[in-house]
């Protein structure tokens, strides 16, 4: 069985973790947790954004506001399932002493935001379009 579909079961039975491995210091697995609330936080925040463009931004020519607002609702959704599935990774990493998994997705998602957030700012300094 591929690790992917073995860490996607350990979302829904987060209990079997404990198969494998030592239990790790409870204060890494309690920081582990902190770190999926926190990616939680930025997936609502990303899903809020898309919905501000959608909603405040009726200006924008529809094409423009719905590419936006997409681009942060995606966003918002690969952010909640990465968020799961780094901690189920940290966590059986932490039980089996083995170094935490490393991820290009902080990178991506802070290219994805940027990139929204200057098509913003253009369209703010140069005018909405579609006026």
């Amino acid at each position: 069985m591929s690790d992917f579909v073995q860490s996607l079961r350990l979302w829904f039975a987060p209990q079997r973790i404990r198969d494998e491995g030592e239990t790790p210091d409870y204060r890494f697995s309690l920081a582990n947790e902190r770190t999926f609330l926190a990616w939680i936080r930025t997936a609502l925040a990303l899903v809020g954004g898309g919905f501000a463009v959608d909603q405040f931004l009726p200006d924008l020519r529809w094409g423009v506001r719905v590419g936006l607002a997409l681009a942060l609702l995606v966003g918002g959704v690969l952010c909640a399932l990465r968020a799961v599935n780094h901690w189920v990774r940290c966590e059986r990493a932490m039980r089996r002493g083995e170094d935490l998994p490393v991820s290009r997705f902080p990178a991506v998602l802070s290219l994805a935001v940027a990139a929204v957030a200057l098509t913003m700012v253009v369209l703010v300094v140069f005018g909405r379009a579609g006026r």
